[in-house]
């Protein structure tokens, strides 16, 4: 990596590390992560968020590992509606199971951690009985034995320890007020936990990079009613992918519930899990709320990012050159668009409403984002905002983006199309081409 790559990767990850600081994050590993070769990245990952005091709950899963198990003892393994039925030999081929793997995590997180990231670092690992099951009992008529569902869970307990900077660890399995053990879905868990101690973001493990579209290309963002819509095709890629589609189905049930967004990466990416969590555009699918992505009327907190935007295009004279003191006065003018608290787009609008015109001004994207149709919408912004003040055109002055403003809906204008006391201001030295737009 060139030291300009590595600079700019820390300023760009900087506003990240703050926003997560103090957060709580429920991280689940499904059996088919913690197999791979790669997981012990992982993990050196989970430390890292843990070092920079993002508070952690860790579920993880064992289904392959108890399906190879139960195989090896010759325990017949029986599902309906895709739950284990946990008779009492299959229970304790799952605690035998999930009970080495938890012993294996903790053992991991708590070596010392030489020629890793996290050399130097003490980690703490916690496990306990916070989570309290109940049976599923019998359905359609079939009695699920010692499958369980979460019954209660102990928010304080949790609270208490991941605020003296402990990493919680659940497996699987669950006690009942009766004593007695069940089997749970680690997705179940995690996402109980997540909903009952209000985390941030619950995260899960795949094989999928995220939720691809039919041109295979990661979904970098859905909604839980577009997490439906997947859910509702069989044909989709995701029905070959369990862990992926339990995921996402808890997932939709976490954000609905409260937890503001819930992010799907590969097991197999090095590094997957850091670069989702600390760049702009991720490298999973997010499910979320509402769109990391707003629209918003500018104000006196959005000038730096104003100017990091336009800084270099006014350094090559597409735009002209503006002062944080003009800015700050013409604030009121300009539409940002904002991503993760980030201005990634802005738009200026000055009205001249004694012509019932104004000017479309200052279009400036982040050239990560350009490829998005952002400029598009921040015209139709500017477009609908004209016409609440009672606008009939605007224009736009640009030596440089003339085609763009053709193809959408402009024509070439004349000095005379511009209001008398903007034509004065007109610079004969720049010849900035005239474009006009109607709007009513």
């Amino acid at each position: 990596m060139r030291t300009t790559d590595l600079v700019g990767g820390i300023r760009h990850s900087a506003p990240y590390v703050n926003a997560h600081r103090g957060k709580t994050f429920v991280v689940m590993v499904g059996g088919e992560a913690i197999e791979h070769p790669n997981f012990r990245y992982i993990l050196n990952d989970i430390a890292l968020l843990n070092t920079l005091g993002i508070k952690l709950v860790l579920v993880f899963g064992a289904r392959p590992q108890i399906d190879r198990a139960m195989a090896r003892q010759h325990v017949d393994v029986t599902f309906h509606n895709q739950i284990r039925i946990t008779d009492n030999e299959a229970l304790e081929q799952v605690k035998q199971v999930t009970g080495a793997m938890q012993l294996d995590i903790t053992a991991r997180l708590s070596m010392s951690l030489s020629n890793t990231p996290m050399q130097g670092s003490d980690i703490n690992v916690i496990t306990g009985n916070f989570v309290i099951a109940q049976p599923i009992g019998v359905i359609d008529g079939i009695d699920h034995c010692h499958s369980g569902r979460v019954r209660r869970i102990d928010v304080e307990c949790i609270d208490n320890l991941l605020s003296s900077n402990n990493i919680v660890l659940h497996g699987p399995i669950a006690a009942s007020v009766t004593g007695e053990s069940f089997n749970l879905t680690a997705e179940e868990i995690a996402t109980q936990i997540a909903i009952r101690i209000k985390a941030e973001k619950m995260i899960g493990f795949s094989e999928l990079p995220g939720i691809l579209d039919e041109a295979q290309q990661v979904r970098p963002e859905l909604l839980p009613s577009d997490a439906e819509q997947v859910l509702s095709q069989p044909e989709h890629h995701i029905f070959a992918c369990p862990a992926a589609h339990n995921f996402l189905t808890a997932a939709i049930k976490a954000c609905r519930s409260g937890v503001n967004r819930c992010h799907l990466v590969s097991y197999k990416d090095d590094g997957a899990l850091l670069q989702e969590l600390f760049s702009r555009d991720g490298i999973g699918t997010q499910l979320v709320t509402e769109s990391a992505e707003r629209m918003n009327a500018a104000n006196i907190s959005h000038i730096g990012g104003i100017l990091d935007l336009i800084r270099p295009l006014e350094q090559q004279g597409i735009l002209v050159r503006r002062s944080r003191e003009q800015l700050e006065t013409e604030i009121e003018h300009f539409t940002v668009v904002e991503r993760d608290g980030l201005v990634i787009g802005c738009v200026a609008l000055y009205p001249w409403l004694e012509h019932k015109c104004a000017e479309f001004a200052c279009l400036a994207i982040d050239p990560t984002y350009r490829q998005a149709q952002r400029g598009e919408l921040l015209l139709k912004a500017a477009v609908q905002r004209a016409k609440t003040m009672g606008c009939e055109r605007i224009f736009a002055l640009t030596t440089t983006s003339i085609h763009w403003f053709l193809e959408h809906g402009f024509v070439m204008g004349e000095l005379t199309d511009l209001p008398p006391s903007k034509q004065q201001l007109y610079n004969l030295q720049r010849r900035s081409k005239i474009l006009t737009l109607d709007v009513t």
